[in-house]
């Protein structure tokens, strides 16, 4: 299920309410011309048109960058009044580049989800006897091989039957693509890195958008 303008607000929404999490990156690819963006001043930009989950996503991304001595800003800060889910013509696009490139700045963190999908999941537990219940301590014959696989108590079952349970949840799975370019190099070997992530029922978009930005650092050194 491919996701529309409202992803990110989705991704939002989940963060805040869901109860466990899960990153695991898919792919990622870094060029020759990696450590060269470590110098630039370097635009974050997430690609969605709810302003909220812009701000909070960029942020997030951004501070981590910084935190890592990347030169980081957020979009919204100096591009307030950018749709970056807009479609664009070849011209607005040239004018947009054109705008990053006179406000400063020479390289651009692009985030975007790219897919999101839900997946029901159901686990098992019980069905079988849990053994006998000693306190704190086990009887003597427990002590040796031997003396356990002999006792004829271990023949029989003392134990409690553990009925069996079952749980469903809906596992809800965000993949997201981070691509960085250093405006600097020629127009088509301006890429640096690509990092494709998958981000399942996540918590909090502080702390996955730190785990985003760990990805992206490692992605970039050498």
């Amino acid at each position: 299920m491919k996701t529309s303008n409202y992803s990110l607000l989705i991704l939002m929404i989940t963060l805040v309410f869901s109860s466990c999490s899960s990153v695991k990156v898919l792919d990622s690819w870094k060029g020759d011309n990696a450590a060269s963006i470590k110098e630039k001043n370097i635009l974050v930009i997430a690609r969605t048109d709810n302003k909220q989950a812009r701000i909070a996503f960029e942020e997030a991304i951004a501070s981590q960058l910084r935190d890592n001595d990347f030169k980081a800003t957020e979009s919204f800060k100096e591009l307030p009044n950018i749709d970056p889910d807009k479609k664009l013509n070849e011209a607005q696009t040239k004018t947009l580049v054109e705008t990053i490139k006179r406000e400063g700045y020479n390289g651009v963190v692009l985030s975007v989800v790219k897919d999101y999908s839900e997946a029901t999941r159901t686990s098992t537990d019980g069905g079988y006897y849990a053994g006998a219940s000693y306190g704190g301590y086990y009887p003597g014959y427990y002590g040796g091989f031997y003396g356990y696989y002999s006792h004829p108590m271990t023949y029989v079952s003392t134990g409690s039957y553990m009925p069996m349970t079952s749980t469903t949840t809906t596992v809800k799975t965000y993949v997201i693509e981070t691509v960085t370019y250093n405006l600097d190099e020629e127009d088509g070997k301006q890429l640096v890195a690509v990092v494709t992530s998958s981000l399942e029922n996540p918590t909090n978009i502080t702390e996955n958008a730190a785990e985003y930005a760990k990805k992206i650092k490692k992605a970039l050194q050498n």
